[in-house]
């Protein structure tokens, strides 16, 4: 009953948060939201809240925030500008809301439960990641094992399904729903991907990825938002999370 309950609650709040974000104004949070202990990590207007990954500031190159998007711009980068952004705050169970717009034949991603701090620094981008991909243009989505590095998937591990994309240059929305070790991934209303990480259904899928070197891949027990710079212009806006018990 309680996994039962979990779920239909998932399945409220998804829709409840896509909708949202389409029907009020970009980088708010209604009084529902708030009520209900949304919070904004991104405000529409500064970089507060986010930083590179390795360095700890926001890049003055390759990153931009314009007209309410928080964007990666390749064409504004110089050497040593850009690269991925992680937000400054740690979390553990959690909803994250993010609406994200690719460009045609563009490779991005959004991790979770990153530890910028491990083995100095050794995995400063590496976390579980909702897949952001053009999969009719991009290479990447004939990679990997039957899907699993294609839109809304959990990159190299598990393929998505369901998957309703708006195409590029159109908003979609990503939802990732963390409940200790039960996750989710959803993309415009429809959930995607379930996990559960340290299963050992979830053991085998490491196992069998580009993560099998790493000690305990995904089990960190709180870690950081990452948006990854792959290259490609991404955007990013009405970026929202609600921390859970």
């Amino acid at each position: 009953m309680k996994r039962l309950r979990f779920f239909l609650t998932a399945l409220s709040v998804a829709l409840i948060v896509t909708a949202s974000s389409y029907a009020q104004t970009d980088n708010t949070l209604s009084q529902k939201e708030i009520n209900d202990g949304w919070k904004l990590l991104f405000d529409g207007k500064t970089p507060q809240g986010w930083m590179n990954a390795k360095t700890k500031k926001f890049p003055s190159t390759g990153w931009e925030v314009k007209d309410g998007i928080l964007m990666v711009n390749p064409s504004a980068k110089t050497q040593g500008g850009g690269g991925d952004i992680v937000s400054t705050a740690k979390f553990k169970n959690f909803e994250l809301s993010i609406d994200f717009r690719y460009s045609p034949g563009a490779n991005s991603g959004i991790k979770y439960f990153v530890d910028t701090e491990r083995d100095n620094g050794k995995y400063t981008s590496i976390g579980c990641e909702y897949q952001i991909l053009d999969d009719k243009r991009h290479a990447d989505a004939k990679e990997g094992i039957g899907g699993n590095r294609t839109l809304a998937g959990l990159y190299d591990l598990i393929a998505p399904v369901n998957q309703r994309d708006n195409g590029p240059d159109k908003w979609n929305n990503a939802t990732i729903i963390v409940k200790d070790n039960k996750v989710q991934h959803w993309l415009n209303g429809i959930k995607t991907v379930e996990y559960e990480r340290g299963s050992q259904a979830w053991k085998d899928l490491v196992a069998a990825s580009k993560f099998k070197t790493i000690p305990g891949f995904g089990e960190n027990a709180e870690g950081r938002i990452l948006l990854q710079d792959h290259g490609a212009v991404v955007e990013f806006k009405n970026i929202k999370i609600r921390e859970t018990k």
